[in-house]
């Protein structure tokens, strides 16, 4: 299976790309990613000088990303334009990673309702929970 096409259904520009490889892909149904920040992204300079962390709501937006790629992707549905997170519920932000470090990401499809899509995604750093979370995405048909 190609890993690689499902990323380009991303609307995002490259700066605001939380997603850098798939790792797994079920369309439809769930998959796993990996993202690495490299340091050089501005954020890091105002959070936090001299202990970057890696912002926890850009976690919670790695995981929607992801739920998004694989929302995108079920051959069963056609792709919803103009998807975007709506919603987030339960979420838990239990730790950061830092400049360097490669979190996993895994996001799960559990409903889908015309426009809406919900699922359920965790980020992970070597093992270790660091944000789990429910989200909803909507788009238009």
């Amino acid at each position: 299976m190609d890993l690689t096409s499902p990323l380009r259904q991303l609307p995002h520009g490259p700066e605001f790309r939380f997603v850098d490889r798939l790792l797994s892909l079920e369309p439809g149904i769930k998959g796993t990613a990996e993202f690495t920040p490299r340091g050089t992204e501005e954020y890091f300079r105002g959070h936090f000088p001299g202990d970057p962390l890696l912002p926890g709501v850009l976690l919670l937006e790695a995981a929607a990303q992801l739920a998004g790629v694989v929302a995108q992707c079920d051959p069963r549905q056609a792709p919803l334009a103009g998807l975007k997170l709506t919603a987030l519920r339960a979420a838990k932000i239990l730790g950061t990673a830092r400049p360097g470090e490669t979190v996993t990401v895994h996001a799960q499809i559990s409903g889908r309702m015309g426009h809406l899509i919900q699922a359920q995604a965790t980020v992970t750093l070597r093992g270790t929970l660091l944000v789990q979370c429910d989200l909803t995405l909507a788009g238009t048909a």
